[in-house]
């Protein structure tokens, strides 16, 4: 059972409307929160999810990120350490960590772990550790690269990292209630536009089938999905 204010919110929203973009995000707005809750997009996918080839995962950079300050690991060797210090990452270590997250079979306390290729053959050994957590590094989320300044600075600007459920949706943190609109509105229409280059070669037929936003505790408010590709008139 939902409770009181869901309840109240839920008369805001007219379930069978399709909204345009910034008037789903009003409607956001207006609804009743406890605190700077954190919006959120939902895209169902025409795809199907039980076929590995039709699965979407990857990383999208969001314009004005997400609003929550990531914590970053690099792990590395040899030259990509300076590499990592200089690009800011807040923990830098080197192929002996690996040996410590293995003996304390615990995930270290970082948002995002970077690291470059030639130590996945150890650190892939604590893929049942790191997994379960969202931090082995991976190639389609950018976290497994050479490129190690780039990996950082795109973590550290609002990289989120997209992967498809079960039930074939996507769903993505795109800010804060409290932005403004436009920075909002910004961040939505660049992950919806991204995900729509990122569609399988074997996924047929109109791939985006739906796009929901609400906030931590809210309910949903369904968005007209073209109106996310309009070009604004100024």
């Amino acid at each position: 059972m939902r409770g009181k204010r869901y309840q109240e919110n839920l008369k805001l929203v007219d379930r069978t409307k399709r909204y345009v973009i910034s008037e789903a995000l009003q409607t956001l707005k207006k609804l009743k929160v406890k605190f700077d809750e954190t919006v959120e997009v939902h895209v169902k996918l025409g795809i199907d999810p039980k076929r590995t080839d039709q699965a979407v995962r990857g990383s999208i950079v969001l314009p004005h990120g997400t609003g929550k300050t990531k914590r970053i690991m690099v792990i590395t060797k040899g030259e990509k350490l300076k590499e990592a210090t200089q690009a800011g990452a807040d923990e830098v270590k080197d192929e002996s960590f690996i040996k410590e997250i293995l003996e304390k079979k615990e995930a270290p306390n970082v948002d995002v772990i970077i690291a470059t290729p030639d130590v996945m053959g150890e650190l892939s050994k604590a893929g049942k550790i790191l997994g379960p957590k969202g931090l082995m590094p991976n190639p389609k989320s950018g976290t497994l690269t050479t490129d190690i300044k780039k990996a950082v600075e795109d973590a550290k600007k609002g990289m989120v990292e997209v992967k498809t459920d079960k039930g074939g949706c996507i769903h993505a943190p795109c800010g804060k209630i409290s932005w403004e609109l436009e920075k909002l509105e910004e961040n939505i229409e660049n992950f919806v536009k991204t995900l729509v280059s990122m569609k399988p070669p074997t996924a047929k037929g109109n791939f985006i089938q739906s796009v929901t936003i609400a906030t931590t505790h809210s309910p949903g408010v369904k968005i007209d999905v073209n109106s996310l590709f309009k070009k604004k008139t100024k």
